[in-house]
């Protein structure tokens, strides 16, 4: 695989607490990263630096080859979205919601919204008002509205947390069809090892801001080469 994202030295640094220090990361074209670790460990620092909207205190950012100095183009930024693990939706319909991203690129395509909609079992509350979904719904409808854009990077915060079983199941269908069928690259950020297992092609390991260990995913659960990321795995260490 190419390298989509490369990170060298980068230093991310609030006051005078460093919570990501990285001598180096990559993030391959067309892969599904897993990056799992502890609250505090530095996981959504990371997924912000990805999504090109903040800068490294040290270090650089290259995307696709360019460094990222300042604010990046606008067709770049468009390259790349996020799903938070608590989406912030529109007051309007489900369905205005995921056209949302569409109209402000000039691509009004209900076809595509109705797509994206049935993709995540939506269509059904495609006129419900968001602000009466359910968590799941909310977060279904955020992952339907990014889908619909057609990015090249997926950025995933927890975006099954607190979810129960049914939801869970299809968003992570979703996402491992986004994957194979369009080649997105997607990197899911979670607390659930499982799940990173199941989704991921690379997992990584974050402590304290730093990468302890990354490794193609089998390996990573079967073989660790890191004794803390055996101890992490068997819940052996308690942050």
């Amino acid at each position: 695989m190419t390298t989509l994202y490369r990170l060298e030295g980068v230093r991310q640094t609030y006051g005078a607490r460093t919570v990501l220090d990285l001598t180096s990361l990559e993030v391959h074209r067309g892969e599904v990263l897993g990056i799992v670790g502890p609250s505090g460990a530095g996981k959504s620092t990371l997924l912000r630096l990805l999504n090109l909207l903040e800068p490294p205190t040290a270090g650089a950012v290259t995307f696709d080859g360019q460094r990222q100095n300042g604010a990046p183009p606008l067709a770049t930024l468009r390259r790349v979205t996020t799903v938070f693990q608590r989406p912030v939706l529109l007051d309007r319909t489900v369905a205005e919601n995921v056209a949302f991203g569409l109209g402000l690129r000039g691509r009004a395509d209900a076809g595509r919204v109705a797509a994206a909609l049935d993709q995540v079992g939506l269509t059904p509350l495609a006129r419900a008002q968001a602000r009466k979904l359910s968590g799941g719904e909310m977060q279904r409808t955020a992952l339907a509205r990014a889908l619909v854009i057609e990015p090249e990077v997926l950025l995933l915060d927890e975006p099954t947390a607190n979810l129960d079983p049914y939801n869970i199941g299809l968003i992570e269908t979703t996402v491992a069809t986004l994957n194979r069928e369009r080649g997105t690259t997607v990197v899911l950020v979670t607390h659930n090892v499982f799940q990173a297992r199941r989704l991921a092609d690379r997992v990584a390991l974050l402590l304290e801001g730093q990468l302890v260990e990354l490794a193609p995913t089998r390996a990573f659960f079967e073989t660790p080469e890191d004794p803390r990321t055996g101890a992490f795995l068997r819940g052996e260490i308690i942050y």
